[in-house]
Formats: structure tokens, C-alpha cells, sequence
């Protein structure tokens, strides 16, 4: 089984910086695309960011030029840096990476969750 763990959510004032992590174990054979949803109360999960094994990166519109998606395939990790927080960020994190395991089956893993809360 692959396994991801999240760190980094908490609660910041609007302006402030986060940086959450996204770290995977457990029997991986390699690992492809990897990046972040959010869910806020009452909304559907959205994709926030995406970067490939390669580097290529994707931002939804709303976070372009506050946050930045970075990975280390060496430690099969990903962070995602967030300056700039606006109340509207507020939202439960999830990391995915899409990990084929040693089984070679490939499917989209999650993290568990980690809740971003800014204040005003």
C-alpha cells in the first residue's frame, strides 16, 4: 500500500504564509503527477495546483502568483507554498500523487486532509 501524510495547515491572519507538505511510504514503484485539492464547506473538491514528474506546473487562476508548488521525486514529497492568504483560501488541503504501487497498479492516492483556516 501507498500512504500519504500531510503537515503544515493551521491558522493564519489574511497576508500571512503557509507551507503544507505531502510526504508518501509504503510500496512505491514510481510516482507521476502530484499536487493539491481544497475543499470548503458547502463546495466541491477543485485542484489548486499540479506539478508532473517533470516539473510542469498547473495553478487554478485564484492562487497564480501567491502560492508555489514544488516536489523532491527523491523523497517522493510535495509542498505547496501559500503567501499572500486571503480569506477565501480557507478550506480543508488534500494532497494526491498518483503512484503506481509494486503491484504496478497506478491510482490517484490522498492525503488525509489539513485544514487552512485565515482570519481577518
Amino acid at each position: 500500500q501507498v500512504q500519504l501524510v500531510e503537515s503544515g495547515g493551521g491558522l493564519v491572519q489574511a497576508g500571512g504564509s503557509l507551507r503544507l507538505s505531502c510526504a508518501a511510504s509504503g510500496s512505491i514503484f514510481s510516482i507521476g503527477d502530484m499536487g493539491w485539492y481544497r475543499q470548503a464547506p458547502g463546495n466541491q473538491r477543485d485542484v489548486v495546483a499540479s506539478i508532473s514528474r517533470t516539473g510542469s506546473t498547473y495553478y487554478t487562476d485564484s492562487v497564480k502568483g501567491r502560492f508555489t508548488i514544488s516536489r523532491d521525486n527523491a523523497k517522493n514529497t510535495v509542498w505547496l507554498q501559500m503567501n499572500s492568504l486571503l480569506i477565501e483560501d480557507t478550506a480543508v488541503y488534500y494532497c494526491f500523487q498518483d503512484a503506481t504501487d509494486l503491484r504496478k497498479s497506478l491510482a490517484r492516492r490522498f492525503g488525509q486532509g489539513t485544514q487552512v483556516t485565515v482570519s481577518s
